[in-house]
């Protein structure tokens, strides 16, 4: 049976403080979200105001407006889009395999091989970046989308096998062996029965492998000279003038950036929540 959100024995006082904790959590989340909304509304570069309304009197949408028209907003949205997504595709894919087959197969090397997996998610992106335009150099990928692609998937796969991994281990085998005995191969199975069992692992690391290359900075910011080619985080920071700074611009620029990632975070939830309530229900 499913798991109660409280205990039978909770008490009023009890299960108020929980919900006054929880309500102060959700404030701090989302306080600075609405900041930023209120900054975005607000004519020309108004930055502080006396007034603490999330809605202000003068409100327009105009810099969202200039947003596009005076930054190459939507050039740069478009870059992300097209980064974000191969490297998401290209990373889940070779999660969904590569976990599958340390989970379920024994083979030479595997222990090491999920070590130095492990091991390579110790070091930043910061220390492995010279190396990384050094080797993309030698390939003639350097200044291109294929090798910041090639970057952003090969720093991502680690965690996404060791997350598939362990969520592979959590199925029983003895489903995979009822279907040898039906006649189904290991193929049959792990497409039939496993994978779709395994969706909410699946759609965890989808989120987190485009959350990834969709904010990243650092590594597009040396990688892409051309101009044409920024994506959005390298584009926001170019924003940011010297002296001054489109305030109003800047704010509805993030605000329009949040909204692929909450649109695939919606669509991918009821995933996730079957993720997270699977180990409360037996039998």
């Amino acid at each position: 049976m499913k798991k109660q959100l409280f205990d039978r024995t909770d008490t009023p006082l009890r299960i108020t403080i929980i919900y006054i904790i929880l309500f102060i959590f959700c404030v701090m989340s989302i306080y600075p979200i609405l900041r930023i909304l209120t900054v975005a509304l607000r004519p020309g570069n108004n930055l502080f105001s006396t007034s603490l309304r999330i809605i202000p009197a003068d409100a327009t949408l105009e810099n969202f407006k200039l947003a596009f028209t005076k930054y190459s907003l939507l050039k740069w949205l478009s870059n992300s889009l097209i980064v974000a997504s191969i490297s998401t595709a290209f990373g889940v894919l070779i999660a969904i395999y590569a976990g599958y087959a340390f989970s379920r197969f024994e083979f030479m090397g595997k222990n090491i091989g999920l070590s130095m997996l492990l091991v390579t998610q110790m070091f930043p992106a910061t220390m492995m970046l010279l190396p990384l335009y050094l080797m993309l150099i030698k390939l003639k990928l350097a200044g291109t989308y294929l090798g910041l692609v090639t970057v952003y998937i090969s720093t991502a796969i680690p965690f996404n096998i060791w997350m598939m991994k362990g969520f592979y281990d959590t199925i029983p085998k003895s489903l995979e062996e009822s279907a040898y005995v039906d006649g189904a191969t290991i193929t049959t199975s792990f497409y039939k029965i496993i994978l779709p069992l395994a969706k909410p692992a699946v759609a965890l690391v989808a989120l987190f492998s485009f959350m990834g290359a969709w904010s990243e900075y650092i590594v597009a910011r040396v990688l892409l000279t051309d101009a044409s080619m920024i994506t959005l985080p390298v584009g926001l920071v170019n924003m940011q003038g010297q002296f001054s700074t489109d305030w109003g611009i800047y704010s509805a620029a993030a605000l329009i950036t949040a909204v692929p990632v909450m649109i695939l975070f919606v669509s991918l939830s009821k995933y996730l929540v079957g993720g997270l309530t699977l180990g409360s229900v037996k039998g």
